[in-house]
């Protein structure tokens, strides 16, 4: 017998955490952060209740800080076993772990300037590099269909997902006493089928057990023609309106999402604007490390972007300028109009678009495009749930910017692909809804009764379950 207990994203979108029993082992799949509300957040710094060192694996999906920021800090209170994942997440990983190890010892620094001030005990920040080191030191990575050994009698299969480079369903064979062989899937993030540049997510057959994504469980995307024009048509109204277009975009997959589509209207002639920016470090690396896995891409998109001049997504879009300095960033803000800025965060909770937001978002000539899902307690969410006035960088901003939500960027499944996908099993699974707010995964739920006549549980947070 096995057993499963739900740690995180249950009834929420963040903070993926499951804990797996058999054989004696113990496996972690997912040790993902906390992301919303600043109390939601202070979450991270709670130790564990478990203990890390009696952890035989860990096993991740793909490179989300939601799947896979907690690990330093894993770490650092004491696992030292293997960390299983794709090559492609390996290489983000790297990436992504560094980019929050900064950011954590920056905001810890300028809150500890307040607190010292105030005569307030000092922070120590979440997890340092030296810890994310020892993190990425651990981790072994496997290519897309090879089974490997990830504890006594648990092995683990790797399947394309679609949602970001190197994303993985996450397929667990468990061997017991008795030639018993139970099976788990945890779908990871799937991706959106209309997304241009990754394979289709990989479609399963059995499983006992089935952990299943809900982020965007109660809705389809738009369809994809739609959202295109839509962006061009935006693109042409910030043209002539004079105004900058603002896209905060997350640095792994949305932007190269958003890169390839400016790049294909600029090569059909369609793209007014003669400035681009990619404004994050981490999306330039991320943009570099994509185009060196361009073997995952789907191959009509593949080849398309080699036939240009040095075939890489950066080339794809001649008027491209990465500015990866500080001072290259705030030579931005002296262009007043006629730019496309993309830059990070993708919930706009930090990052260089806040900046950019200080000289645009009071402007009713600039145009803002959320190309994704905005989670409860950000900016990006109060932006989109219509706020008229924001505090930003100490600064109270009115909010006269036209905002544009594109939902069809999405890198994520929407409803109907979610229960497509789904229906590929041969019988029903034991199917728990996670990875989604409750009203999301309640309307899963209901869909997948009423279209496959299957049942879907939605759990308890630190729910045990025996399969």
């Amino acid at each position: 017998m096995a057993l499963l207990t739900f740690k995180g994203a249950i009834r929420q979108v963040t903070g993926s955490c499951y804990l797996l029993e058999a054989n004696g082992s113990r496996v972690l799949l997912e040790c993902g952060m906390t992301q919303g509300y600043r109390r939601e957040e202070a979450q991270n710094r709670n130790r564990f209740d478990f203990m890390p060192e009696s952890l035989d694996a860990v096993i991740i999906s793909h490179a989300h800080l939601d799947h896979s920021g907690l690990l330093p800090k894993l770490v650092a209170e004491g696992y030292k076993g293997p960390i299983y994942m794709t090559q492609g997440c390996a290489e983000l990983l790297k990436l992504m772990l560094g980019d929050a190890a900064a950011l954590q010892q920056r905001d810890t620094d300028w809150e500890n300037k307040w607190r010292k001030r105030a005569g307030k005990p000092l922070l120590e920040p979440l997890y340092t590099q030296e810890d994310t080191d020892a993190a990425l030191r651990l981790c072994k990575h496997h290519e897309y269909g090879q089974e490997a050994t990830a504890a006594n009698g648990i092995n683990v299969t790797f399947h394309e997902a679609g949602h970001i480079l190197g994303s993985a369903v996450v397929e667990i064979t468990i061997h017991e006493a008795h030639n018993l062989t139970r099976k788990l899937v945890f779908s990871g993030d799937l991706g959106n089928d209309q997304s241009p540049l990754l394979k289709l997510p990989e479609t399963l057959k059995e499983a006992d057990l089935l952990l299943m994504e809900s982020t965007y469980g109660d809705r389809d995307h738009r369809n994809l023609d739609e959202t295109l024009e839509e962006f061009q048509q935006i693109l042409d109204a910030a043209w002539a309106s004079g105004g900058n277009v603002l896209i905060p975009s997350f640095a792994v997959g949305r932007t190269q999402d958003i890169l390839y589509y400016l790049g294909k209207f600029y090569q059909a002639g369609t793209l007014k604007q003669q400035a681009v920016f990619l404004d994050s470090p981490m999306a330039i690396a991320a943009t570099e490390i994509y185009d060196r896995f361009r073997k995952d891409f789907k191959p009509a998109e593949k080849a398309l972007i080699e036939s240009q001049k040095k075939g890489d997504l950066k080339h794809w879009l001649p008027i491209l300028k990465c500015t990866p300095s500080t001072e290259e960033s705030m030579a931005i803000n002296r262009v007043y109009g006629g730019a496309i800025i993309i830059a990070g965060a993708g919930m706009c909770n930090g990052g260089r678009i806040v900046h950019h937001f200080k000289h645009n978002l009071w402007r009713d000539d600039c145009h803002i495009i959320m190309p994704g899902f905005q989670a409860k307690g950000t900016l990006g969410r109060r932006l989109v749930d219509g706020e008229k006035n924001v505090r930003i960088i100490h600064q109270s901003l009115a909010v006269k910017a036209h905002l544009h939500t594109l939902g069809g960027f999405s890198a994520h499944a929407g409803q109907s692909q979610l229960i497509e996908w789904l229906g590929h099993f041969k019988r029903s699974p034991e199917i728990y809804l996670v990875h989604g707010e409750l009203e999301k995964s309640e309307a899963l739920a209901a869909a997948i009764k009423a279209r496959l006549g299957w049942l879907a549980t939605i759990p308890e947070l630190d729910e045990q379950i025996a399969f």
